[in-house]
């Protein structure tokens, strides 16, 4: 069987995983086996936290709303059902963008959701 020699494949190669883990520290950025086993643990982690991101934002928002809906005297699940009832379609990203720059829109919303709220307690319960 010929031997391979490999050459430029393998530089390339190296050279491929030592540019991605530059600026890691001490090792991990200059050895190539230390430089691989951080890279890959590197590309795992970041591909878990994307998906992580999302979920963070999502809390982040409801956190948001929450507070702005009790500083207009009002629970979150209270609010958010009452945007339901209403009809009102927006999401939570967008109400949480509300409640931080445009209080006034929002307490319209709270306002509206209030509405919604006595005119379900009042409608008799058709079972």
């Amino acid at each position: 069987m010929p031997r391979v020699k490999r050459g430029t494949k393998r530089r390339a190669k190296r050279k491929k995983i030592l540019k991605h883990t530059k600026g890691f520290f001490l090792t991990k950025s200059k050895l190539y086996r230390s430089a691989k086993e951080a890279m890959n643990r590197s590309l795992r982690y970041s591909y878990r936290d994307r998906r992580t991101r999302k979920r963070d934002y999502r809390t982040l928002w409801i956190q948001r709303i929450g507070a702005a809906a009790r500083n207009n005297g009002i629970s979150y699940s209270q609010f958010m059902h009452g945007l339901k009832t209403g009809g009102v379609e927006l999401d939570r990203k967008i109400l949480a963008d509300l409640a931080v720059r445009e209080p006034e829109s929002f307490a319209a919303l709270v306002a509206q959701a209030k509405q919604h709220l006595s005119a379900a307690a009042k409608a008799p319960a058709s079972a």
